[in-house]
């Protein structure tokens, strides 16, 4: 079933899985493995169509363990599928957020979620089976519960496959990422004309908290810089007139990411500024160009760079560009050399229709300040379409608060 057939209703409801089956089964098969146990809230998300548990939506803790929801998912037997959740989670069963046939909820403990992984996969007879596990996000003590109750099991990192199950986005997530985009830089606009000399940094991202908040977001973060400094931590730094300020937030929204950077000044903007965000906009734009289904991943950088290698300012001037959607830094993967350490693995492969990619400049002026753009773009059979493309020159400053 192809996750982009589905309208939103059918999201939360039992009529089926909210992905394409066919395509997780050949990621398995390609990395060798025969069960999945999933428990990363950001995978758990995506294969329950959206869903998180509202309890925990800001904190994991509780008593003397924590929430770990699990799926188990066995390669070809999507019918057999299990949810693992909390106890509190049967009123969210009861009202048919799970698409899977075997509901159990009554874990409290990372232990627990363990234990009735072990029984479900036993019940399966795939207890000697090929596992993959999210490394990064499975406690120890639950992986220890799965290791000795499937002794005979090997278990193998998950984070390939379930990575590229991700990497394309639907019509619906692609509508979610444009509206989470616009509604960060609309925040940010609202912000930063309403703020003027004497306001804080600490302030603005207060402001920024609810006005994001304001427009259904969830808040996740925001970078802030004000004058000459490159210190991006809110802070009781007064923004002063003539100063520039950078704005890098992140907004969560239904689930998926908008991050973008924008720029404001107190007053007009010199020709020196109006020339330093003019060279970083061509950076920017020049990325885009290469864009489009079927261009290698890499070559993203290649126009870029080649401006960048020519700037006056290339000693203090750093581009990346990187995936985007459920979380940050995510599928495509296209350099090994970013700000945020993994392997390119998509910078020799080509790009498919329904990729998002951040692009991002950033310029640590000595005298200037700190001037970034940070643009969110998705691939097109063609080209590319940009998500919140709005507010990306100089934003004048408003009254001060």
């Amino acid at each position: 079933m192809d996750i982009a057939e589905l309208t939103a209703e059918q999201f939360t409801s039992r009529e089926g899985p909210p992905f394409d089956t066919d395509h997780l089964d050949r990621l398995m098969d390609e990395a060798g493995l025969d069960v999945l146990v999933i428990n990363s809230k950001h995978n758990v998300q995506y294969l329950l169509g959206g869903y998180r548990f509202f309890f925990f939506d800001a904190m994991d803790a509780i008593g003397v363990s924590r929430y770990l929801p699990v799926i188990v998912y066995a390669k070809g037997r999507a019918q057999d599928s299990g949810y693992i959740g909390n106890t509190m989670e049967s009123y969210e069963r009861d009202l048919g957020k799970f698409w899977m046939p075997s509901v159990q909820t009554k874990s409290w403990t990372s232990q627990t979620s363990a234990e009735l992984a072990v029984d479900h996969i036993r019940k399966l007879g795939l207890e000697t089976r090929r596992i993959g596990v999210e490394m990064a996000f499975l406690p120890a003590d639950a992986f220890l519960v799965l290791q000795n109750g499937l002794p005979g099991a090997k278990f193998a990192d998950a984070l390939l496959p379930l990575e590229r199950l991700r990497a394309v986005k639907s019509p619906r997530e692609l509508k979610l990422l444009r509206e989470a985009s616009e509604k960060v830089v609309d925040s940010m606009m609202a912000v930063i004309s309403t703020h003027g000399p004497g306001s804080s940094k600490r302030q603005m991202v207060e402001a920024l908290k609810r006005e994001e908040v304001a427009r259904g977001m969830t808040f996740e973060y925001c970078l802030i810089t004000a004058g000459q400094s490159h210190n991006r931590a809110p802070s009781d730094q007064i923004w002063q007139q003539g100063e520039v300020m950078s704005i890098d937030s992140g907004g969560n929204y239904k689930g998926y990411i908008g991050d973008v950077c924008r720029m404001g000044i107190l007053g007009e903007p010199d020709s020196e500024l109006i020339d330093l965000l003019g060279e970083i906009d061509a950076i920017q734009m020049a990325a885009r160009q290469p864009i489009k289904a079927k261009a290698r991943g890499g070559d993203v950088f290649s126009p870029a760079l080649a401006i960048l290698d020519r700037s006056l300012h290339k000693a203090y001037t750093h581009f990346t560009a990187h995936g985007m959607g459920i979380i940050s830094h995510e599928a495509p993967r296209l350099t090994s050399n970013g700000f945020v350490p993994y392997p390119g693995y998509d910078e020799d492969r080509p790009l498919q229709t329904g990729m998002v990619i951040s692009i991002e400049t950033t310029m640590l002026h000595p005298t200037r300040g700190y001037i970034k753009l940070e643009d969110t773009v998705a691939v097109t059979e063609t080209g590319w379409t940009g998500f919140g493309d709005g507010g990306r020159g100089w934003n004048r400053g408003g009254a001060a608060k």
